[in-house]
């Protein structure tokens, strides 16, 4: 019954069976985006998950469909802990703490396990896209460059740019919505 809802619909039942629904279609895509970001750095790409989650299950009431998808809530919670993790060098994990939940540690070997598990449903996604539009968003979306960086590196307009990410975006989120 949960495969049929879509996120919207699993964040606003506000139960913990909804929740675990979308924390378990959600996972994935948002551990490859930080695991992308942090490359070897699996423990930390852990950390922002979990603290990700926790956030989200604790803000869950914030969520405000009119600005976009659920999906990219969770990626913009996920970018935001990961720019303050680089700022205090550290990850914040007050949302985890004040909702009890204990830190998961693994031995060595675990996560040397799921970073090899396979490419993440983010990763396949941007696979399928065109070339150029696939390049825009890595650059303007996953690594954060300015779009005018952009335009100047592969020799177009910012305007160009502009609207490779934004055709890749809509495609992506076409994709997401088909899934749901």
């Amino acid at each position: 019954m949960m495969d049929s809802l879509s996120d919207e619909e699993l964040l606003a039942r506000g139960d913990a069976a909804g929740f675990a629904a979308l924390y378990e279609r959600r996972y994935p895509l948002i551990r490859g985006y930080l695991r992308r970001r942090l490359g070897g750095h699996p423990d930390l790409v852990l950390d922002l998950v979990a603290e990700t989650f926790a956030r989200a299950l604790e803000r869950r009431g914030q969520f405000d469909g009119e600005r976009g998808p659920v999906v990219g809530w969770l990626i913009g919670i996920a970018r935001h802990l990961l720019l303050d993790a680089a700022r205090r060098g550290r990850v914040d994990d007050a949302s985890r703490r004040r909702l009890g939940m204990e830190r998961i540690s693994f031995e060595p070997r675990e996560l040397e396990f799921g970073e090899r598990d396979g490419t993440s449903e983010l990763e396949r996604a941007l696979a399928k896209l065109p070339a150029e539009q696939r390049e825009a968003i890595e650059k303007r979306v996953l690594e954060d460059e300015p779009y005018a960086a952009i335009a100047a590196g592969i020799g177009c307009s910012e305007q160009v740019v502009r609207k490779r990410v934004s055709r890749g975006l809509a495609t992506l989120r076409r994709e997401v919505r088909e899934k749901t």
